[in-house]
C-alpha cells in the first residue's frame, strides 16, 4: 500500500496562482503528476516514446481507483468519457426498459438513456431527494450521481441501496463529483463511472467503470477496439472476437498522456487516504459556509445565491469558480487550505442574496 502522507505534505505538490476553488469543473495536477507528463511529451518531441510504457501507467491507475472505491481491477474498465461507459449499459437495455433519474442531473448519465426511446425505454425523472421513494418494481436502472454537479447534494445512497435490492432494479452512479474526496463502496452497485479530470486531477480523457461480476456478461460492448482484447497488442488485426475475460473488455483505446499524468495523481491521492481527503474538503467547504452565515452540510462543493456583481468580486479578488443554474459553484479540495476558504468568505460575505 502506498505511503501516508499528510495533507500538508501533499499540498506542496500545487502551484496555483490565486484562490483556485473550481474542481468540480477542472482538478488541478499536482506536481508528480506535471513532471511525468512534461517527461512523456518530450520523449514523444524526441522520437523516444514506448506504448508499452503508456500501458503501465493505464495499468497503475485502474489498480490504484480499484482500491480507492474499493474493488476489484478485474471489475474496473478504463476509458475517455463517462457518456461512453453509459451508452454501453443504455444500449443494453430491454426494449421497454424503465429508468429513474433525478431532475437536473449530469446529462451524460441521462442522454444515452433518452436516445434509446426508439426502443420504447423511458425515462422519468424525479427529485434527488424522491429518487429512492421512486424505486418501483417495473424500474430496470436508476442512473444518479452520487453528488450533483450543479449544487453538490448528495444523493441517499443507503435508502438508494435498500429500495434497488427490494426491487432488483440495477443503479448506475456516477461518481465523478465524489470520487476523490467521498469515501465510497462502488461495490454497493451494479455499476458505477467516474470521470477522472476533476477530483482525481488526472487530465481530461480518463475515465472508469465498473461492473459486478455477474453482471458482465449482460453487456454488449458495442465500443470494443483493439485495447479491448484479452491482450490487446496481439489483437490489433483480424477476426476472431477475443475479447478480454473481465471488465477490460469494456476498455476503450487510451487517451496515453492523460493516462502517464492519471496514475501519480491517483497515487497522491491514495497516500493521504479518503478519509483525511474528505475531512479536509468539506471542512473547508464548512469554513467558508459558517463565515458567510450558511448552515453546515456534507459536502465539498458550495452553491450560493448571489447578486449581479458576485462574479466581478470573485474575479477581481483572484478566485476561480463556476456558475451552474444561476448560482455561483465552488469547490474545495487537496489544493485549498483555510485562507482560501477565509479568503472566499470575505470577498463573498456581502454578496449573497435571500
Amino acid at each position: 500500500m502506498p505511503e501516508r502522507l499528510s495533507v500538508a505534505q501533499a499540498q506542496r505538490e500545487f502551484a496555483a496562482e490565486g484562490t483556485y476553488l473550481n474542481t468540480a469543473t477542472l482538478g488541478l495536477p499536482p506536481t508528480r503528476s506535471w513532471d511525468a507528463l512534461q517527461g512523456a511529451l518530450e520523449e514523444w518531441r524526441t522520437g523516444d516514446a514506448d506504448p508499452l510504457a503508456y500501458d503501465r501507467a493505464l495499468g497503475s491507475a485502474r489498480r490504484s481507483y480499484a482500491r480507492i472505491v474499493g474493488m476489484d481491477p478485474d471489475c474496473v474498465g478504463v476509458g475517455s468519457q463517462v457518456s461512453a461507459f453509459a451508452g454501453v449499459i443504455a444500449a443494453s437495455l430491454p426494449d421497454g426498459a424503465e429508468v429513474l433519474t433525478a431532475e437536473g442531473d449530469f446529462t451524460s448519465i441521462l442522454f444515452p438513456f433518452l436516445a434509446q426511446a426508439h426502443r420504447g425505454v423511458t425515462v422519468r425523472c424525479v427529485p434527488l431527494e424522491s429518487i429512492a421513494a421512486s424505486v418501483r418494481e417495473s424500474t430496470t436502472v436508476v442512473s444518479v450521481s452520487s453528488v450533483q454537479s450543479a449544487d453538490g447534494r448528495l444523493v441517499d445512497l443507503d435508502s438508494l441501496e435498500a429500495a434497488s435490492a427490494a426491487t432488483g432494479t440495477r443503479v448506475l452512479l456516477d461518481t465523478t463529483q465524489s470520487t476523490g474526496w467521498l469515501p465510497g463502496d462502488a461495490g454497493r452497485f451494479a455499476y458505477s463511472v467516474c470521470a477522472g479530470y476533476k477530483w482525481l486531477l488526472a487530465p481530461r480523457g480518463t475515465a472508469y467503470v465498473t461492473v459486478l461480476p455477474d453482471l458482465l456478461d449482460e453487456l454488449v460492448p458495442h465500443l470494443a477496439g483493439w485495447y479491448a482484447g484479452d491482450d490487446p497488442w496481439s489483437s490489433v488485426y483480424g477476426a476472431p472476437l477475443r475479447l478480454a475475460p473481465d471488465a477490460r473488455r469494456l476498455d476503450l483505446s487510451p487517451v496515453w498522456h492523460s493516462w502517464v499524468a492519471a496514475a501519480p495523481s491517483l497515487e497522491l491521492l491514495e497516500e493521504v487516504g479518503l478519509p483525511g481527503l474528505h475531512d479536509h474538503s468539506v471542512g473547508l467547504a464548512n469554513r467558508f459556509r459558517t463565515a458567510v452565515g450558511m448552515d453546515s452540510a456534507d459536502s465539498a462543493i458550495v452553491s450560493l445565491p448571489v447578486g449581479g456583481g458576485a462574479a466581478q468580486a470573485v474575479s477581481d479578488a483572484g478566485i476561480v469558480a463556476a456558475v451552474r443554474n444561476g448560482r455561483l459553484r465552488l469547490s474545495f479540495h487537496l489544493c485549498n487550505d483555510e485562507d482560501d476558504a477565509d479568503h472566499a468568505a470575505g470577498v463573498l460575505r456581502t454578496h449573497l442574496v435571500a
